[in-house]
């Protein structure tokens, strides 16, 4: 938050894509054992290729407005609420473009659909997290939306396939990899949706020249910077080293977390960060799908870990402990519902090009995080399409699956079993912390995030 907010201040004084002014490094300089006296530094800030710069792009707009005061929180915090609310009638929309797609036709289909869609955007309208999630200065509030927009936009491509729709989808891709690359991932799994599902060419070469004009000139930007072809942020070396450490079980770890950070050039630090990850790869390759099945199980952890740190180190004082298990279970409970439905739902779901589009998206999105770093936060993008075929499902009920294969019920029973033995380890991993927490200072452990 602190990176986002100095890149913020930055853009909306005029000065550019920098961070780290003599001012602000001087605040973490202890942290980083920076000496800063023997640093030549501009006192506008340091020009970065680190961070992706649509959310500091989002926040510098609304601090130029507000001015660069401590107001300009709250502005930001607003404005995300707003960003945060469009995501349950974008998901309403989304679920009613799919509905079409997952039932037989017959006389209560669009009843049916019309339920699934009202459900779905209920979900995300009261999800815990979701509602959260705008108080902070994080790109998620902003790569929430981008995605399921983008992906709003391909289903409407493939249901009328205008150049518009085409040229939209790529445009909203690129917007969402400006905001988190990880996501170009999908980008390329959806256009080749488009050309091979849809038998599409056009329409393909129209999205990819939509998404290569809204992300190049950043492309071009970064790599004058760095002196040779880089991407649109340089964060990937810092993420490998930190998820491959020997410290590391696959998750954000504090303490190899500090490690990289008193290198303050991005492009060095990607370099050695990427170095030092395939040392520790070729040291011990048996920790490499180790750590990837870690991973997958963060990845679908329930979303304790943010409200356990700020409740650890005082930031919300004393909870008495029937009101803390009682937090817990209304921010763990929505996405063990969600998701263990959405099993079910996706086994019954017919094999066209839209669901494909679905599967696309989850693999596109989930791979890159298995083999470089997760945290549970990870799966909320996916929440809006979570809620969309859990709710087929609790339209449908097992009913469904009379006419589908049974050994795609076998397949969700499993997943679902799997996903409640991953939440049942992830309680057993953190009961020391979750008991502590209950106990009568457990508001001051001041534990590391």
């Amino acid at each position: 938050m602190f990176q986002y907010d100095m890149l913020a201040r930055s853009l909306a004084s005029g000065l550019g894509f920098r961070w780290y002014a003599p001012a602000d490094l001087a605040r973490i300089a202890p942290y980083l054992h920076l000496d800063l006296a023997t640093l030549h530094l501009d006192p506008r800030g340091m020009p970065t290729t680190f961070r992706a710069p649509l959310y500091p792009a989002f926040l510098a707009i609304i601090y130029y407005f507000n001015g660069i005061n401590d107001g300009r929180f709250f502005a930001a915090r607003l404005a995300q609420t707003v960003l945060g609310a469009l995501l349950a009638p974008l998901t309403y929309l989304t679920a009613q473009h799919l509905s079409s797609f997952f039932f037989p036709p017959d006389a209560k289909k669009d009843e049916r659909g019309k339920k699934t869609a009202e459900i779905a955007a209920w979900i995300v309208a009261v999800y815990p997290m979701l509602l959260i999630f705008p108080i902070a200065l994080a790109t998620e509030n902003l790569f929430f939306l981008l995605v399921l927009a983008a992906v709003l936009a391909f289903l409407r491509a493939a249901e009328k396939p205008t150049a518009f729709n085409f040229l939209l989808s790529g445009f909203l891709l690129g917007l969402a990899a400006l905001t988190r690359s990880i996501i170009l991932a999908f980008g390329l799994l959806a256009i080749l949706w488009i050309w091979f599902i849809l038998k599409n060419r056009r329409g393909a070469i129209l999205s990819l020249v939509a998404l290569l004009v809204t992300i190049t000139p950043w492309i071009i930007r970064n790599s004058l910077l760095a002196h040779k072809l880089t991407s649109i942020e340089t964060s990937l070396g810092y993420n490998l080293y930190v998820g491959y450490s020997p410290q590391s079980t696959g998750t954000f770890t504090f303490g190899p977390s500090l490690d990289l950070m008193s290198i303050l050039d991005d492009k060095t630090r990607d370099e050695v960060g990427t170095q030092k990850a395939i040392q520790f790869i070729e040291q011990d390759p048996a920790r490499f799908p180790i750590l990837a099945a870690n991973r997958l199980g963060y990845f679908f952890d329930v979303e304790w870990r943010a409200f356990t740190y700020f409740y650890v180190n005082d930031f919300l004082g004393y909870i008495p402990p029937p009101l803390l298990i009682l937090i817990l279970v209304i921010l763990g409970l929505p996405f063990v519902a969600v998701a263990s439905s959405s099993a079910f739902g996706a086994a019954r779901l017919p094999w066209h090009p839209q669901t494909i589009l679905l599967a696309l998206l989850f693999i596109g999105y989930l791979l890159p995080h298995v083999f470089i770093l997760s945290e549970e936060r990870f799966h909320l993008a996916l929440i809006p399409f979570f809620a969309i075929v859990a709710a087929n499902f609790w339209v449908n009920g097992f009913a469904a699956f009379k006419s589908r294969p049974r050994i795609l019920l076998w397949v969700a029973l499993v997943v679902a079993l799997l996903l409640v033995l991953n939440w049942s380890l992830e309680i057993y991993h953190d009961w020391p912390v979750i008991s502590q927490m209950l106990g009568p200072n457990g508001n001051q452990l001041y534990l590391p995030y």
